[in-house]
């Protein structure tokens, strides 16, 4: 009995962990970078090149492929208790995070700028994407011409 505790435990934890690795990223691609390229194109087309597509269409199709092979695993694999237990620490990650996902969280807008600087050919706009300066951005944005709208207004 006390193994199938621990057993429990560690597949809760597992759960968690797929959710913080894969929901989470797939969720980030939904909600936060799919958006954020959309309404910098809007802007300008050239604004983000054509491979931030890419990128994020690859991201979303591995966290995909990874977290069927997962599920399956459990699923297929493992009595009802582990998949319950799955599933409550998954569930718990999920609705932990869900409310920091999205473009108006900083931590989130901090991570599509490291990951998607390298897609912006101007080369002032790409250093304060990277160095994640929300002010620098939208005053590069401004000497182009462009109406910064994309870029969220933090409170300090």
């Amino acid at each position: 009995m006390e193994m199938k505790i621990m057993l429990a435990a560690a597949v809760f934890l597992g759960g968690w962990l797929w959710a913080y690795l894969f929901a989470r990223q797939f969720l980030f691609n939904i909600l936060t970078a799919k958006p954020l390229i959309k309404k910098m194109r809007a802007l300008q087309e050239d604004l983000i090149a054509v491979g931030a597509d890419r990128y994020t269409t690859i991201s979303l199709i591995t966290c995909l492929v990874i977290s069927a092979l997962i599920l399956f695993v459990i699923v297929f694999f493992c009595p009802l208790y582990l998949i319950q237990s799955f599933g409550v620490g998954a569930s718990l990650a999920v609705v932990l995070l869900i409310n920091k996902l999205g473009p108006g969280n900083r931590p989130m807008f901090d991570a599509f700028c490291s990951a998607y600087c390298r897609f912006v050919p101007d080369d002032a706009l790409r250093t304060a994407m990277y160095n994640k300066k929300p002010g620098q951005i939208k005053a590069r944005l401004k000497a182009m011409g462009i109406q910064g709208s994309f870029v969220p207004d933090f409170k300090p």
